[in-house]
């Protein structure tokens, strides 16, 4: 089945303005949020897409989960014990119930976990090193590890559950295809335990949830429908809001905050994310695509790499694009993550010789045409920032085509490694830097090892390294680990880290929530007066 074809950009408008006008009927415990970004999918599985994590775990729930505090805590199992350093037994919350009424058992994780692996998602991080969860009872399975899992239940938070018996019956136990532009039932309908039902889902219009009152737990928020509206044009966000159609914005335009602050009624919650955005060259094509060069990847050499992170200038961008909104990276992890370090992350000074040098001595003195590919409504000013990467490596002699898109058909091209550079976000789900380093830059295999590596990054230093701090339980040599990692990653050029995004949020003065660094807002944690 083909994807949904892309409304018009008129159509977009009308349909986002239709839909901010439910101001007449909604009550005051209708959370009506906005951002830029639209969801991939309601299929759990699938995408390591975080508006579309953020989303699911309305509706999805994992074994475990994050306090309000990024405490691990119980959610569907309520305690874990270790009998071996590579077995858990997990002891499953009883009296629970999918949002259909059927009873949630060992069978559903035994499920969730086999479907999870299936190689057409990029879901496997989150169960990485676990060989297999066996059935003791409806309520008690066993968990086996193929070496000791120093973040494993940080990693579980994103392992979500669903009903075996509502995908046996719709058809949907295969994990659906997204860069194949594949459907099935799972990525249009959603069926899981969390404390919102996500009622409907109208592709870049709107989503729809309400509170799942059999819920088996309890919440302080009073939140009891949620109304997602994804709105591209800053404009026209911006408008919602001080028009009091919508109550959360949590894509802000940074050219606008200075002026938002100052108005009645209105109040910002401002904070890092552990979100840093990078470019990601092809390393390993033997001949670049959409390139100039004929016959051989200049992006192989190191000095090429080296020369593109040179002619940027992130301070500048940070002045002129983000306004202040961003720390200027030198590694692919921010601070707050574990592994992150202030020494190792100072950025080097732009260097427009020493660039053109470095093109020069690797046989490109005059440069070269190649492609860069960017989200045009995903991370803060995405586009913005590819068309002053653009103007800075014209200085240099590389001429980029940049090609800006929605993000979910820029997705699809980078998975199916259509590309020759291009610009991601990538925010640390687990706060641990193994979980960048083995999706971004282990060299790609099976399950987890790559799983987002569509740069084709392989080396086989960085392979030993990432695969012992998978099983270090001694913190410091995994520290050491990790640090080592990094260092390879930057001084390399493996990736060509930009910044780490600072994250405010805008409301109404009526509205209370917890700001969460990994910018996933949650609507248990929020209330509406």
């Amino acid at each position: 089945m083909s994807h949904f074809k892309t409304p018009s950009p008129r159509a977009l408008l009308a349909t986002a303005l239709l839909a901010l006008s439910l101001t007449a009927s909604v009550q005051a415990q209708t959370l009506r949020w906005a951002a830029q970004n639209d969801i991939l999918t309601l299929d759990p599985h699938s995408q390591n897409h975080a508006t579309t994590s953020t989303i699911l775990l309305h509706a999805y729930e994992g074994l475990v989960r994050y306090s309000a505090t990024y405490q691990v805590e119980p959610a569907l199992a309520t305690k874990w014990t270790y009998t071996s350093p590579t077995q858990l037994r997990f002891e499953l919350r009883k009296g629970v119930k999918f949002h259909d009424g059927t009873p949630f058992t060992a069978d559903d994780v035994v499920f969730s976990f086999n479907r999870i692996r299936q190689p057409q998602g990029t879901m496997q991080i989150f169960v990485t090193g676990v060989s297999e969860i066996r059935k003791v009872d409806d309520h008690t399975i066993d968990m086996i590890l193929s070496a000791p899992n120093p973040t494993l239940l940080r990693n579980l938070i994103d392992f979500r559950v669903m009903s075996k018996a509502w995908s046996e019956k719709n058809n949907t136990t295969r994990v659906q295809d997204y860069k194949a532009k594949e459907e099935n039932f799972a990525s249009r309908n959603a069926m899981g335990t969390g404390p919102f039902r996500i009622l409907s889902w109208q592709p870049e219009q709107r989503i729809m949830m309400a509170r799942n009152d059999a819920w088996w737990d309890k919440t302080p928020s009073n939140v009891k429908q949620v109304v997602y509206s994804p709105i591209k044009a800053e404009a026209t966000r911006v408008a919602a809001l001080l028009a009091g159609d919508v109550d959360l914005l949590t894509d802000v335009p940074v050219q606008d905050l200075e002026r938002l602050g100052k108005e009645k009624g209105l109040k910002v919650v401002n904070g890092p994310e552990v979100r840093t955005i990078f470019l990601a060259p092809d390393m390993g094509s033997p001949e670049l695509k959409h390139s100039s060069v004929k016959g051989k990847n200049p992006f192989a050499d190191k000095r090429v790499r080296q020369a593109l992170s040179l002619a940027i200038d992130r301070e500048a961008i940070k002045r002129s694009i983000m306004r202040g909104m961003s720390v200027p990276a030198a590694l692919i992890v921010a601070p707050g993550v574990n592994g992150h370090s202030p020494q190792l992350d100072a950025v080097a000074k732009p260097d427009l010789n020493r660039a053109k040098a470095l093109l020069k001595e690797a046989g490109y003195p005059d440069g070269f045409e190649v492609r860069l590919n960017c989200p045009n409504n995903r991370y803060v000013n995405d586009e913005k920032i590819c068309q002053a990467v653009v103007a800075m490596w014209a200085r240099v002699g590389v001429k980029a085509q940049l090609a800006s898109e929605n993000m979910a058909t820029f997705i699809q091209k980078v998975q199916n490694f259509d590309t020759s550079v291009y610009l991601l976000g990538w925010g640390v789900a687990n706060y641990d830097a193994q979980y960048s380093l083995q999706s971004l830059v282990r060299t790609r295999t099976s399950g987890a090892d790559g799983n987002f590596n569509f740069s084709r990054v392989s080396d086989a230093t960085l392979d030993k390294l990432i695969d012992a701090m998978k099983s270090e339980t001694d913190v410091a040599k995994r520290d050491t680990m990790i640090r080592d990692a990094l260092v390879r990653v930057r001084d390399e050029a493996l990736l060509i880290p930009l910044h780490h995004q600072i994250r405010p949020w805008m409301m109404k003065a009526g509205v209370t929530t917890v700001h969460r660094s990994d910018d996933r807002p949650e609507a248990r944690f929020t209330s509406v007066r």
